[in-house]
């Protein structure tokens, strides 16, 4: 079952990394990244177009208390979101506590290790402050790069399925999962993950 979640109150630090509750302020940060061609089609979302469209993301992001903005040198640079999972295709996980992680980075930041390191952080912190028996995290089938923090972080392949885009389309999503480590039978009975 989804567990719940307010990170409205939470900063979390890494070597590099603020990870943090989104302010009003981080508007022109946020639009100059999801404004830019290919990084929000590999989370399932288009370019923003304008700054207006951002900012109903922004204000949905601070309202829901859900999703962390990272920040970087004083700058942010992508987000990370703590996001409800479909029950549905998870029965063999209904009398356990999760949720499923969803993450997008600036395409100026790829390839230095920045979301394997945002990620360790909020799946720590989730273990921990939480509780969560699991969290799930998928990836586009063809976003190999995201398939790399996936494995990094630990998660293990449970199964493949369709996922609808919020721009129409169907793409193959490889879903992963990860443990609570700290509990004992954290795994459903009888499953073959």
């Amino acid at each position: 079952m989804n567990a719940p979640i307010d990170v409205s109150e939470t900063v979390l630090r890494t070597e590099r990394l603020i990870l943090r509750p989104w302010k009003v302020s981080d508007l022109a940060d946020f639009f100059e990244y999801a404004s830019v061609d290919g990084v929000g089609q590999r989370a399932g979302w288009l370019p923003h177009k304008t700054i207006d469209e951002s900012r109903k993301i922004l204000d949905g992001f601070i309202s829901e208390k859900k999703t962390f903005a990272l920040e970087y040198r004083g700058k942010v640079i992508g987000s990370l979101g703590i996001e409800c999972y479909d029950e549905e295709s998870y029965p063999e996980l209904s009398e356990l506590g999760g949720r499923e992680l969803g993450y997008v980075l600036s395409k100026d930041y790829w390839g230095r290790g920045l979301m394997p390191e945002a990620v360790t952080a909020v799946v720590r912190h989730l273990f921990e402050a939480y509780e969560l028996d699991f969290i799930l995290v998928g990836h586009f089938e063809r976003n190999t790069q995201s398939a790399r923090v996936i494995q990094k972080c630990g998660f293990e392949y449970i199964k493949t399925i369709p996922y609808k885009t919020q721009y129409g389309t169907v793409e193959i999503c490889v879903e992963s999962i990860l443990y609570n480590p700290r509990k004992s039978g954290g795994r459903p009975s009888g499953s073959e993950f």
